[in-house]
C-alpha cells in the first residue's frame, strides 16, 4: 500500500474513531452548542429592541437579529472547538497515543481525525444554530448563490483555523481541565468583537482590542457575504487571519505531537 492510500485509511479510522466518541458523548458539545443559542435567544428577546434602537435602527429587533446572527456563527465555530481541545488533552494523557505509536499507522492520521472531525462538528453546529437565527426571524434575501457559497467557505475554514489551534492547546495541557481552561479565549474574543455591537459604538481605549483580533474581520466578512453591508478589506484581513492561524496550530499540533507522549 503507498504512503498516500495508509494515511488516507488510517486517517478515515480515526475520524470514525473521533465521530463515535462525539456520538456517544454528546453532552460536551450540546453544553458549548447552548452557549452561543442562549446568547442569541437573550440578546434578541431581552436586548433586542433596545439595541436595535441604540444603533439607530427603531425599536424593532428584526434589525438586530440580522446584525447578530453572523456572529454567533462564527462564536459558535469557536465553542466548538474547545471540545477538541478537551477530546486531544484526554488522548494525549489517557495513553492512547502511547499504544497508538507503538502501532503500524500513519503518525499524522490521529491529528488529522481530530481535525476533521472537530470541522464537521463545527459545520453542523454551525448550521443548527443558523436555523434557530432563521426560526427567530434571521433573513438573508439579497445574497447571492455565490455569496452564500463564500459564507460557507469562511466558516469552514474558520473552524479548520481554529481546530489546529485547539488541538495545539489540547497537546500541552496536562489534563481536560486545563485544556478547557486554556481554549477559553476562543469564546471571550467573540465577546469582545463586532459580534454584539459596532467597533465605531465602543470607547475609544477599547476599540483597537475588537478592530486587532480575527473574529472582528471574520465577523465583517462573514455579514457583507450575507446582508450585502461593506466589507472593504475585512475580506482579505479574514482570509490572513485563518491561513496564519492554520499554519501556527499545525507547526504547534505537530510539534507538540512529535515529543515523547505524557
Amino acid at each position: 500500500m503507498s504512503t498516500l492510500a495508509l494515511a488516507v485509511r488510517d486517517s478515515s479510522t480515526m475520524l470514525r474513531r473521533n465521530l463515535l466518541h462525539a456520538r456517544r458523548y454528546p453532552s460536551m458539545t450540546l453544553n458549548l452548542l447552548l452557549t452561543p443559542i442562549m446568547l442569541l435567544l437573550l440578546f434578541v428577546y431581552v436586548f433586542g429592541d433596545v439595541m436595535s434602537a441604540g444603533m439607530g435602527g427603531g425599536a424593532d429587533r428584526s434589525a438586530y437579529i440580522a446584525y447578530l446572527v453572523p456572529g454567533l456563527l462564527l462564536m459558535t465555530v469557536g465553542s466548538t472547538t474547545i471540545g477538541t481541545a478537551v477530546s486531544v488533552s484526554n488522548d494525549m494523557t489517557e495513553g492512547i497515543i502511547a499504544r497508538f505509536r507503538t502501532m503500524a499507522i500513519h503518525r499524522g492520521s490521529v491529528l488529522v481525525g481530530h481535525v476533521v472531525g472537530s470541522v464537521l462538528q463545527s459545520v453542523a453546529s454551525v448550521v443548527l444554530v443558523g436555523a434557530v437565527g432563521v426560526a427567530i426571524g434571521f433573513r438573508s434575501v439579497d445574497a447571492t448563490a455565490l455569496e452564500w457559497l463564500a459564507a460557507f467557505g469562511l466558516l469552514t475554514l474558520f473552524a479548520l483555523a481554529l481546530t489546529w489551534i485547539a488541538v495545539g492547546m489540547g497537546m500541552v495541557s496536562p489534563n481536560a481541565e486545563a485544556a478547557s481552561n486554556n481554549a477559553m479565549p476562543l469564546i471571550f474574543l467573540p465577546l469582545i468583537s463586532s459580534a454584539f455591537v459596532p467597533v465605531d459604538a465602543m470607547p475609544g481605549w477599547f476599540r483597537p482590542i475588537a478592530e486587532y483580533q480575527p473574529f472582528t474581520p471574520a465577523i465583517e466578512t462573514l455579514r457583507g457575504l450575507l446582508l450585502g453591508t461593506e466589507i472593504g478589506i475585512n475580506g482579505w484581513l479574514a482570509l490572513g487571519w485563518c491561513l496564519a492561524l492554520c499554519v501556527l496550530g499545525y507547526c504547534w499540533s505537530k510539534s507538540a505531537f512529535d515529543r515523547d507522549p505524557k
